[in-house]
């Protein structure tokens, strides 16, 4: 089990100049989930706070908000998967 999550991201060899790559994929990968985490911290509270106060209208938009941000944070975790079958593909080309 622990050589296999030792085994998981990107193959940067496939491609020239692979430490600029790596160094944006991960900054953009990181910034991508730090702020879902953000979004999903700042929705859940003001979906709770809303709740609680009888504004259903503000409930339902955070609420929204929070659907939106999981979501987010799963295409920014499927990032990783994706970018790698794009540098399996360009590596056959």
């Amino acid at each position: 089990m622990n050589t296999l999550a030792a085994s998981v991201g990107p193959d940067f060899g496939a491609v020239g100049d692979s430490s600029q790559l790596r160094a944006i994929v991960g900054a953009l990968l990181t910034y991508g989930l730090l702020t879902a985490v953000l979004m999903i911290v700042v929705c859940a509270a003001t979906w709770a706070m809303s709740s609680s106060s009888g504004s259903w209208h503000a409930a339902s938009k955070a609420k929204a908000g929070l659907f939106v941000a999981v979501g987010g944070a799963a295409l920014t975790g499927a990032a990783l998967a994706w970018a790698n079958w794009l540098l399996g593909v360009g590596a056959h080309l």
